[in-house]
């Protein structure tokens, strides 16, 4: 009887330790990733505070975005080498002082800055993250389950920084956007020394060609494609010389960097851990989730303050909606995995997440947002529920220890890519369309008022954008038929 008592004492503490660490690991996962878009909602503010151009402007976002995909594949390869916790809390405090020195920041420059500190915090904080997952929690159910909280924490984090944005842009000041990320990081940085477990050193050394070429090759990509999408007034900028020069340098760096891979003894990216096949699908199937849901989100956030004349407030609440069923797709995908695998849950929420995409489509300046809107959300939202729970369990099957920082960073980074990817080709058909459609009115005399037809036209430009992205989202299903086929005694760690 001692002996029982004594064991279950010991499994209630475990899980009771277990359960802490997924709490900080969540906590920095949805901190990271939400400030990819909390700062969006404030960007009005930051405009008039610190006298931003338009153009100047969307380097707010670009900063921080260029630095965490730029970053990501160092950050995690970081982690293998120096300890994955010590590099976590590392990530996590650098991320807090550049979020308090943004909070204070009295000119462009100095936001700028502080902005690409955060990115390169969060590039150190992202894959170790999801690999102290794959190495704290046992193979099977409790890394399901952790995977499940981790997941809708990636994707319910964009959601929450447009809804914790218009709060605090509301009832506080821009500034607090970044503030708030500073007791929150350094309360899981602090906790993070307690709950998770320490590793030593590996041996081995930083690659620092190959980091030198990834890095500045990946940066120049994401440099490229953000610069790329046409410009609301219709004008193209894939033509533009830097853009194209931009693109090309990403390129050419990757090249360097693949032939750098191949002869390094400490590679960044080893080959290893590229030659799985069900991992290379998983990693192309987050690809494609990128390109399809981010401009989606940024679209859905346009459409609903233009065309329906939302606040920034009641823009944030209106995702609240597609939050909830996330997690709650996330949630049995969580539990449904260690029963039916992860091919059937890619393959319906891919299908989920396409329908929902083509059903956005339909939307117009008419609408409404229980008619017009929460019903194709809800089919989105459940659909990447279902995706962003196997896809880094397939991504981390099978592979060592010492490459799970590097694995993790590669799924992240093919999000992130595939990010700027999707704003780049979903911003150049919507605004396209759009251009096309009040030029059109304007050669058109007086059928109706000018703002009127502008809304029109904003509809139908996005409108074409989510149609786009919907044909996007069935490449998943391509791709998991075509490239995945882990059994489901990998992930259950049979």
């Amino acid at each position: 009887m001692t002996t029982l008592a004594t064991g279950q004492t010991g499994t209630r503490s475990n899980r009771r330790h277990l359960g802490l660490a997924l709490l900080v690991i969540a906590t920095a996962q949805l901190m990271v990733v939400l400030d990819a878009t909390i700062v969006v909602v404030a960007q009005p503010h930051i405009e008039r505070a610190l006298g931003f151009s338009g153009s100047g402007l969307e380097w707010v976002t670009n900063a921080y975005a260029l630095a965490l995909g730029g970053l990501l594949l160092l950050g995690g390869r970081a982690g293998d080498l120096f300890g994955r916790r010590r590099m976590f809390i590392t990530g996590l405090l650098l991320f807090s002082a550049a979020s308090l020195a943004g909070g204070l920041a009295t000119s462009q420059a100095w936001l700028l800055a502080a902005r690409a500190v955060q990115g390169a915090g969060g590039a150190i904080v992202a894959p170790t993250a999801l690999a102290l997952i794959a190495t704290t929690f046992p193979e099977g159910r409790p890394r399901n389950r952790a995977m499940g909280v981790y997941a809708a924490m990636s994707g319910a984090g964009g959601a929450v920084g447009l809804l914790a944005g218009g709060l605090l842009v509301s009832y506080a000041s821009w500034r607090w956007v970044l503030f708030v990320n500073v007791p929150i990081g350094v309360a899981a940085g602090l906790a993070a020394l307690i709950v998770l477990p320490p590793a030593a050193r590996r041996p081995g050394r930083l690659d620092i060609p190959g980091a030198i070429t990834g890095t500045a090759g990946v940066a120049a990509l994401v440099y490229g494609l953000s610069n790329a999408a046409t410009s609301p007034d219709g004008t193209s900028h894939w033509g533009d010389a830097t853009v194209l020069a931009a693109l090309a340098v990403g390129a050419a760096l990757l090249a360097v960097f693949a032939l750098v891979e191949a002869r390094s003894r400490d590679a960044l990216l080893p080959g290893r851990v590229l030659r799985q096949r069900d991992r290379l699908g998983a990693n192309l199937a987050m690809l494609v989730v990128g390109t399809a849901v981010f401009g989606v989100f940024f679209f859905i956030n346009l459409f609903v303050q233009e065309v329906w004349g939302y606040s920034a407030l009641r823009t944030g609440l209106a995702f609240l909606p597609l939050t909830a069923v996330l997690l709650a797709a996330s949630s049995a995908a969580a539990t449904l995995v260690s029963r039916i695998g992860a091919r059937p849950l890619l393959l319906a929420g891919g299908a989920a997440s396409a329908g929902g995409l083509f059903w956005l489509s339909r939307l117009s300046e008419h609408g409404s947002y229980p008619g017009g809107l929460l019903g194709p959300m809800l089919l989105t939202g459940a659909g990447l529920g279902l995706l962003f729970v196997p896809l880094p369990l397939v991504a981390l099957a099978r592979v060592d220890e010492a490459d799970s920082g590097v694995a993790a960073s590669l799924l992240n980074a093919g999000r992130q890519i595939g990010g700027s990817i999707g704003l780049a080709v979903l911003g150049t058909v919507a605004w396209t369309v759009i251009a096309d459609r009040a030029r059109a009115h304007a050669a058109a005399a007086g059928t109706a008022s000018w703002q009127a037809a502008y809304q029109h036209a904003l509809a139908a430009g996005f409108d074409r954008a989510f149609l786009v992205a919907a044909g996007i989202a069935l490449l998943i299903v391509v791709v998991t038929l075509a490239a995945i086929r882990v059994r489901r005694a990998d992930l259950n760690g049979s």
